[in-house]
């Protein structure tokens, strides 16, 4: 009778468990979205250069009651032009959204928002792009939702469509208010 080294079992262990990982790793609610590290805490601290000609994004806005909404955007972000109609439609339901500007041209940011039209309570820039680090942003654009007391309730991350504006961003406006 032959011998079998133990070394022709490392394969089929090995299979099975990155098989139980990857399993584990697709029982979150959605697989697909990036889970965000700032949900459930206080808004991290904001310093903000102002948009010429806007009104500007005082910070201290995000402690006060009532939900806001940020989205995080720049005028040479594609999503961010397909989205902009959504976060319109929430400011037209009186939704207080604010715009963080992000390494962006602020003559070019004041040419979308001139085309597109400017839904925004408040404006601020972010030409360094240390807000958006601190604030847990990988890519233009995204929005948080922060409750009355100045929580991170949802982080949104891409562009707002109508799909996820009905079935995510509302209910989770309506749950914080």
């Amino acid at each position: 009778m032959a011998k079998v080294s133990w070394l022709v079992l490392i394969p089929p262990v090995a299979f099975l468990a990155l098989a139980g990982l990857f399993f584990t790793g697709m029982q979150r609610d959605d697989p697909d979205a990036l889970p965000s590290v700032q949900v459930g805490k206080p808004v991290p601290p904001l310093t903000l250069e102002g948009l010429p000609g806007k009104p500007g994004f005082d910070p201290a806005v995000l402690q006060e009651p009532g939900v806001k909404v940020i989205n995080f955007w720049a005028s040479w972000c594609a999503p961010c032009r397909a989205e902009h109609p959504s976060l319109t439609a929430l400011a037209e339901d009186g939704v207080p959204v604010y715009a963080i500007n992000y390494k962006d041209d602020p003559e070019k940011a004041l040419a979308f928002l001139d085309e597109l039209g400017d839904p925004f309570a408040g404006h601020g820039v972010d030409f360094a792009g240390r807000n958006a680090i601190d604030w847990g942003v990988y890519a233009m654009p995204e929005t948080v939702i922060v409750d009355g007391s100045g929580t991170v309730v949802h982080h949104f991350r891409g562009p707002i469509t109508q799909r996820s504006l009905d079935g995510t961003i509302r209910p989770v406006i309506e749950a914080a208010n």
